[in-house]
């Protein structure tokens, strides 16, 4: 294959670092934990809507994903397509800036965090299928865990930036108003313009796949042909098939885990509002260092491996989590299951690329979004319903533990090509 520069590959990453910001920020921590305190009536309905619009997020990315990726391909360049999702991601976070603490922003904020989350999925689709491109396959898992690391490490600097300059800063900067909340709705506008600004190198420096002409028209029409015919043979291709299973549980419940991360530290362990924020920075670097250091065990002994050793550490670490009482040992224990976090992301990437027909690579990272998204619904379902049934966050995140055992033991299963 054409090698591909280094400032391409970097930049390419560098894709990473900039909308991990829109996850770190709006899914997982400042936003998450701001709705259920400040904008929902109470946190236990509050925790129980945003598991529904995260569902709602996933079912329309699972819908979408796998015909898009389909007729991306037929197109042959995939910019255009991320560039537009990219657009939706910046647009939903600059609003964020509109949602006072009051419960009649309910639905404005629910809706902005679905658009959001439906910009940031989608556009993943085209972003991962540019890396087959980008490197031979004997260093794709360490350019995958190193983007992954980079997503983390830009996740954790944009979230300093947040802490430090707005959140917890006594100097009024644009003479912000705490009593509406606006040195947090400030961190909206402020993930938006972090987007824009680095993800810009991806779209100037990192080559796309050459345009095929095809009108567009022409190309859904072709896609849709596609998507039908892949999925009718998609049982013949069983390693590919079982691992799109597989991972449709385990990532569930990580996905799940993100969402409700800050809102699980908040509520049953009494972490204040900047609590939350230090846990989130401490959680990223743990899982940056995890995504780096494991991208070279996914190059010299299999992804498959990688994200197998790393779920049985999260089921491990996770379980512990569950039954401790100590803000101490919460601490101990999720900073080291934030260690495995990111080489079951990464990992999970690069396993497909090597698995997928380059033909189709959009298309099959389409289905990889879907498997990603599928049974979305589910999980923050049951995170919400539980907690509710139980009035109890414990009782409602132990079911995540069943996603990611029930996941592992199939990716077992899988053969690796």
């Amino acid at each position: 294959m054409q090698k591909t520069s280094k400032p391409a590959i970097v930049a390419w990453c560098f894709y990473d670092w900039a909308n991990s910001a829109f996850s770190t920020l709006v899914i997982t921590f400042i936003f998450a934990t701001y709705f259920t305190q400040a904008v929902a009536k109470t946190e236990i309905i509050g925790t129980a809507q945003w598991g529904n619009a995260i569902a709602l997020a996933g079912i329309i990315v699972a819908l979408l994903s796998p015909l898009l990726g389909a007729i991306a391909d037929h197109q042959g360049c995939r910019k255009p397509w991320l560039a537009c999702f990219t657009l939706l991601m910046i647009i939903s976070s600059a609003l964020l800036w509109f949602i006072k603490p009051e419960n009649q922003y309910t639905i404005g904020m629910l809706t902005l965090v679905v658009l959001g989350t439906i910009g940031f999925e989608i556009g993943v689709v085209f972003y991962n299928a540019m890396l087959r491109g980008l490197a031979p396959k004997n260093y794709i898992g360490r350019i995958s865990g190193w983007a992954w690391g980079l997503g983390y490490a830009g996740g954790l600097v944009c979230l300093i930036i947040a802490l430090i300059v707005f959140v917890n800063s006594d100097t009024a900067w644009f003479h912000l108003n705490p009593k509406t909340a606006a040195q947090i709705r400030i961190c909206g506008p402020l993930v938006a313009i972090w987007i824009m600004i680095f993800s810009l190198p991806l779209f100037s420096l990192t080559p796309d796949a050459a345009a095929t002409g095809i009108r567009t028209s022409v190309a859904i029409n072709r896609g849709c042909k596609t998507l039908w015919h892949t999925l009718r043979t998609l049982p013949q291709h069983k390693s590919i098939l079982l691992f799109l299973i597989a991972r449709m549980l385990y990532i569930d419940g990580l996905n799940t885990l993100f969402a409700f991360g800050g809102i699980y530290a908040a509520g049953t362990f009494g972490l204040s509002f900047s609590q939350v924020l230090q846990f989130g920075i401490a959680m990223n670097i743990t899982a940056g260092l995890g995504a780096a250091a494991f991208a070279w065990i996914d190059d010299y002994f299999g992804a498959k491996k990688t994200v197998l050793i790393s779920l049985v550490a999260m089921i491990m670490t996770g379980s512990g989590i569950l039954l401790v009482q100590s803000q101490l040992w919460f601490w101990i224990l999720a900073l080291i299951l934030g260690l495995f976090v990111g080489p079951v992301q990464a990992a999970s990437r690069s396993f497909m690329v090597r698995l997928a027909p380059p033909e189709i690579m959009t298309e099959m990272f389409g289905l990889y979004a879907f498997s990603g998204k599928a049974t979305a619904f589910v999980n923050p379902w049951l995170v919400g319903m539980l907690t509710l049934a139980f009035n109890s966050q414990r009782i409602g995140m132990a079911s995540v533990i069943g996603f990611l055992i029930v996941g592992a033991l199939l990716l077992s299963r899988v053969k690796e090509t």
